[in-house]
């Protein structure tokens, strides 16, 4: 069967609209309506092949949310007409033992990505969200709730799950004093679904002006991380650190805002490596230093089921398809506030 998609041929051309074939439906498969997928920046990094693994043609998108319009024969989780998501993974091996522990994002075999992946069917590359219609193993579909805006939640597929899972892996709880280090896609998630659970949350930023705002997501201080005296004043203050940056920085004035026994996790990834940190301040207070990739599937859900409960969903900006390439710019220039979402609805193919 063909489809309409947003296709990238190659990294020096944008993406165009095309036809791409899905594979037959197979008996755990839910085929899905897209009705809405956000717009990731690795969206940006695979479509130009940034990492140096795309492979063409590629169709991006990895926060999707649909409708149920077809099952397969073995299909018990979902049924006609279900609103449903799809995240960053698709298939795993089901058989290591991360996989057996319902942590497929560590899958020791490597998990198959949503997009750019090698299909177990039909040895083919899979396809993303950029898209019409998907279709996915019922493992790695997830139930999304009735009362939430469905274009607020795409990004919860990618963003929200990346930060919510060091946070429950972790077991952060109510009272914790919990630092965020930047306020973009991913960041703004850590500060809502943080102070959700019922965390004092401070937010780290370069920039003064991004203040009222982080009050408004949820966070009860606001530091300005060039600023040594408000650093200074933020010392031994924290519990939990979750660093959403992907650009290269100093950790050790984030690691001087710990208590004694404090975690920092870092869930953004630099494209060159952040510069050592101090080991005698983390040896003296036994701090630690994590990453965390994604999140399970059981992960995805628990955090969908909680956002549902207290109203959660990311802060977008609607586009249509045809514009992806203008969002991909504004990008880059950090001009979004947080997440743009693309509306199927709305997209001329």
């Amino acid at each position: 069967m063909k489809i309409n998609a947003l296709v990238a041929h190659d990294a020096a051309q944008p993406l165009v609209s095309s036809q791409i074939a899905l594979r037959p439906l197979q008996a755990q498969d839910v085929k899905i309506d897209i009705l809405y997928c956000g717009v990731c920046h690795s969206d940006l990094h695979m479509a130009r092949n940034e990492w140096a693994v795309s492979r063409y043609p590629l169709v991006p998108g990895h926060e999707i949310v649909g409708r149920v319009v077809e099952t397969g024969t073995a299909v018990t989780n979902f049924k006609v007409g279900d609103v449903v998501g799809v995240g960053v993974m698709v298939d795993s091996c089901r058989e290591c033992h991360f996989c057996q522990q319902q942590e497929e994002q560590y899958c020791e075999a490597g998990f198959t990505p949503t997009y750019n992946g090698i299909d177990k069917h039909t040895g083919d590359s899979t396809w993303g969200g950029y898209a019409q219609n998907v279709l996915v193993d019922q493992h790695f579909v997830v139930s999304v709730p009735q009362n939430l805006p469905l274009a607020g939640v795409a990004p919860l597929l990618c963003a929200g799950v990346t930060v919510w899972s060091p946070l429950r892996h972790f077991n952060v709880r109510a009272g914790d004093k919990v630092g965020v280090v930047g306020l973009g896609g991913l960041g703004h998630m850590a500060v809502k679904l943080a102070s959700a659970m019922g965390a004092e949350v401070t937010l780290f930023t370069t920039s003064p002006e991004k203040g009222a705002d982080a009050r408004r997501l949820g966070a009860s201080r606001v530091v300005v991380s060039r600023d040594d005296a408000q650093m200074a004043a933020a010392q031994t203050s924290l519990d939990f650190i979750i660093d959403c940056v992907s650009a290269p920085h100093d950790l050790n004035p984030y690691l001087a805002t710990l208590k004694t026994n404090g975690r920092l996790v870092l869930v953004g990834i630099p494209e060159q490596p952040h510069q050592s940190p101090d080991v005698t301040p983390m040896v003296f207070r036994r701090l630690s230093i994590s990453g965390s990739s994604i999140g399970s599937i059981q992960e995805t859900q628990e955090m969908l089921d909680f956002c549902g409960e207290h109203n959660i969903t990311a802060d977008i900006e609607l586009i249509a398809g045809e514009t992806v390439e203008n969002a991909f710019a504004r990008m880059l220039k950090g001009d979004v506030k947080y997440r743009f979402v693309i509306d199927m609805a709305t997209t001329r193919w």
